[in-house]
């Protein structure tokens, strides 16, 4: 009842129910970490540029079940601190940047142990928006545009995600 749990998509719903010793309360499984990771923050105390990472598993039981999609979810999440003033797509990019040179250093140590091993990352990583792809392919499907952009650069960060697009 905190209101911590977010309905993700606007449709989607926890996994709740009633325990014995506490029948007038409801019980609800998180399901996403979103609120909860800034509320960690606030609460613990952590301080301007310290932050947490978290593994969270749940259940979705709205979940539309495909080859991506199960009801189970292990999450891997992560948030920090940082100052009003570094919101930016700046802070953004450079945070995504970083991370992304300690998963292509993994790569490469990985494959210098294993020569065998997959080996494919690009040196960099391709920053673009949702309204750029639909403004390069009108025609094909946000995942037929997602599918393309990965297929020509490798490794993509896909920005303004859930923004309104020109064509609605």
């Amino acid at each position: 009842a905190t209101g911590l749990n977010d309905n993700l998509n606007g449709v989607e719903t926890p996994v709740s129910f009633q325990m014995a010793d506490l029948p007038d309360q409801t019980i609800e499984i998180v399901h996403s970490l979103a609120k909860w990771k800034r509320v960690a923050l606030s609460r613990y105390g952590f301080g301007l540029h310290e932050g947490l990472y978290t593994n969270m598993n749940a259940i979705r039981k709205d979940e539309d079940l495909d080859n991506f999609h199960s009801i189970y979810v292990d999450q891997w999440d992560w948030e920090k601190v940082i100052a009003k003033a570094e919101r930016t797509r700046e802070t953004l990019e450079n945070t995504v940047r970083t991370i992304f040179k300690v998963i292509k250093h993994m790569e490469d140590e990985v494959w210098y142990k294993y020569p065998t091993a997959v080996h494919h990352l690009p040196h960099d990583i391709h920053f673009v928006t949702t309204q750029e792809l639909e403004d390069r392919w009108p025609e094909k499907t946000p995942k037929q545009r997602e599918d393309a952009i990965c297929q020509e650069f490798g490794c993509v960060f896909l920005e303004q995600i859930g923004g309104l697009m020109k064509s609605g």
